[in-house]
């Protein structure tokens, strides 16, 4: 029990503790929230509501720039579509019509145990399995293997690799290498007399600029050879695969371009520039061992229980894997996938349509500056902020989710992240003016001086009812209603004497709906003339701002004015109607009176005598 009291001692000590720091550090707070916030009140009462129309123009300029410029939403996307990529639920399947030979090190090091030799390999070797994939009836067949010399030891060995590549009329495509555009200028060759080069502008005649490109030894083998040359993005990801290089108006197919003209019989000029491969983390391209395919039978064993991949009608890939002599490429989902599979799942998407398909880059820029001009439209328009933020976070939600959506089933990626974040951008900005708008109309001591009755002694509170049409629908009668709240919020927002009590409930609260109707608006003044005469002032501002637009009041409502007036402080404290009592009283006559008027072009009526509370009288029995 002792020390069951001991805690309950030592838990008091610090919730007192923790009371007293949270009270310090709020007041102190307070004083922090004053300095930015104040000024920027007084900004806002300068600007009023061009401010959203100016930061739309500026967000457009922003976005013209950047898509004539640097195009930073490109780059933002990139990382994005990393990530959206591996947490995807479902990732597609390779077609299984295209397969990978590969010279792993278990091929390698089974002729090496032979005493065959080692890597590289003789070309009879090459020759051989060139020969084992025609018989097993490929369709055709990549090779990223560079042959750009021939071998004197093995004279036979370079003629029948280069007999293979002729007797498969295209269907072998060997592997050639551009180098850097420096060297251009000293090259032999013309981008015409390259093997599968085209134009793709009209104005530039054959035979183009020199090109520098290390070609195959064979002239089969360069009559039938491709760019192995990949490109990466500025982090260095490889997320597009090449299908061309470009030179002076010509362009120089890669490996995969080629083996698709072959197969496809379509003009290279149809297909794109890059493909962006549908990037699969948990299920690889079907690999088969070369020396396998080479012995004829599965002298380097796979996966427990994997089956060997079809080859027939199959197109593949080959290329080598071992360790010391792999090429890897860094990928959205493998740091250090192989080259030969890169090419193989760009061909395997141009053969199988299963590229991911995405929008121009142009598009990312409409719809950014789409939203944000709905965006600055809706707070432009005074539109509610619980409103605003709901419809904003749907969209966003939506966008996102068919962005999902489209990558997982439809290969589709719809590049709208980066610009949802610059709207999100656009949209705090909007949002942080519209509190401090609305901070400065429902009175918040952050924002505006607080009240002092000494200074100002007479309060006009206004109870405004809205009353619609009966004949009205249920739906037009809450549309009549909304526009209402608005245009008055607007008014409000926009630089008002009036301090607004937005609502006696919590919305959506259980009686929101009984007392939604009401507003109550206080001025506050010197004298009783002056304050009641700025109140006319506003409402008869407010009647023509309901009345201004296409939807005028008159068509759909009224709104019922209620007016009452006192002086709160009357310099006797002493007196048993002190300030607070005063004031409950002005605020309970409000809510309860019934007389109200309708609200007019001219609301003088509200100046004349009678509004004010009398507080000479007792106060009703049982009051404090």
């Amino acid at each position: 029990m002792a020390r069951r009291n001991r805690l309950k001692a030592m838990q008091d000590h610090a919730d007192a503790a923790m009371a007293t720091l949270a009270l310090r550090f709020t007041n102190a707070w307070s004083w922090v929230e004053r300095g930015y916030r104040r000024p920027l009140t007084r900004l806002a009462l300068l600007l009023k509501f061009t401010f959203y129309p100016l930061l739309a123009l500026a967000a457009l300029g922003w976005l013209g720039w950047d898509y004539s410029h640097d195009r930073s939403l490109n780059s933002a996307e990139d990382g994005i579509f990393d990530t959206v990529i591996q947490w995807r639920p479902l990732e597609p399947q390779p077609s299984g019509r295209t397969v990978v030979v590969d010279i792993d090190d278990c091929s390698i090091d089974y002729y090496r145990s032979r005493g065959l030799g080692g890597w590289p390999w003789p070309r009879q070797r090459h020759a051989d399995l060139l020969d084992a994939l025609d018989r097993a009836g490929v369709r055709a067949a990549g090779i990223d293997i560079l042959f750009l010399d021939a071998m004197p030891q093995d004279p036979q060995g370079d003629a029948m690799l280069d007999a293979m590549a002729a007797g498969g009329a295209g269907r072998f495509v060997f592997a050639a290498k551009r180098q850097d555009p420096a060297f251009d200028a000293d090259a032999p060759l013309r981008a015409a007399q390259l093997p599968g080069a085209f134009r793709t502008d009209a104005h530039q005649p054959p035979p183009g600029p020199p090109v520098m490109v290390l070609l195959p030894y064979g002239t089969a083998m360069a009559r039938y050879a491709a760019l192995t040359n990949i490109s990466r993005s500025q982090d260095g990801v490889l997320r597009d695969v090449p299908l061309r290089e470009d030179a002076g108006g010509w362009a120089l197919p890669t490996l995969p371009l080629r083996v698709a003209t072959f197969l496809q019989h379509r003009p290279a000029t149809s297909y794109p520039a890059r493909v962006r491969v549908n990037w699969r983390e948990r299920s690889r391209m079907p690999y088969i061992s070369a020396a396998n395919l080479i012995e004829g039978r599965p002298v380097c064993k796979g996966e427990p229980g994997e089956r060997p991949p079809v080859l027939r009608n199959a197109v593949v890939l080959v290329g080598y894997t071992a360790a010391g002599i792999s090429d890897t490429k860094p990928t959205p989902v493998n740091p250090a996938m192989p080259g030969v599979e890169v090419w193989a799942e760009a061909t395997d998407a141009l053969l199988h349509d299963g590229a991911i398909w995405m929008p121009p880059p142009a598009l990312k820029y409409l719809l950014a500056a789409l939203l944000v001009l709905l965006t600055c439209y809706a707070f432009w328009r005074g539109e509610p902020h619980e409103d605003v933020d709901s419809i904003f976070v749907a969209v966003n939600g939506l966008l996102l989710a068919s962005a999902v959506i489209g990558l997982t089933f439809f290969g589709v990626f719809l590049d709208i992240f980066a610009s949802i974040g610059f709207v999100s951008l656009c949209f705090g900005l909007c949002r942080m003016y519209a509190s401090v708008q609305r901070g400065r109309a429902v009175g918040n001591n952050d924002y505006r001086e607080e009240y002092d009755p000494e200074r100002h002694p007479w309060l006009v509170m206004g109870r405004l009812r809205f009353v619609a049409h009966p004949e009205l629908g249920q739906f037009v009668a809450m549309r009549g209603k909304r526009e209402y709240r608005r245009l008055l919020r607007r008014q409000l927002y926009a630089g008002s004497a009036a301090v607004m009590v937005e609502g006696i409930v919590e919305r959506k609260s259980w009686l929101h709906d009984i007392l939604d109707d009401l507003m109550v608006l206080i001025w506050s003044g010197t004298d009783q003339a002056g304050v009641l005469a700025a109140a006319k002032h506003e409402l008869d501002q407010l009647h023509h701002v309901l009345n201004a637009g296409d939807l005028r009041l008159h068509d759909y409502g009224q709104v019922l004015v209620c007016i009452s007036a006192a002086e709160i402080d009357d310099a006797d404290d002493s007196s048993h109607r002190g300030e607070r009592l005063r004031l409950r009283e002005l605020l309970g006559r409000e809510l309860h009176a019934a007389d109200e008027i309708p609200l007019a072009a001219d609301n003088r009526c509200i100046l004349e005598p009678g509004h004010a509370l009398d507080f000479t009288a007792a106060p009703p029995q049982g009051n404090p």
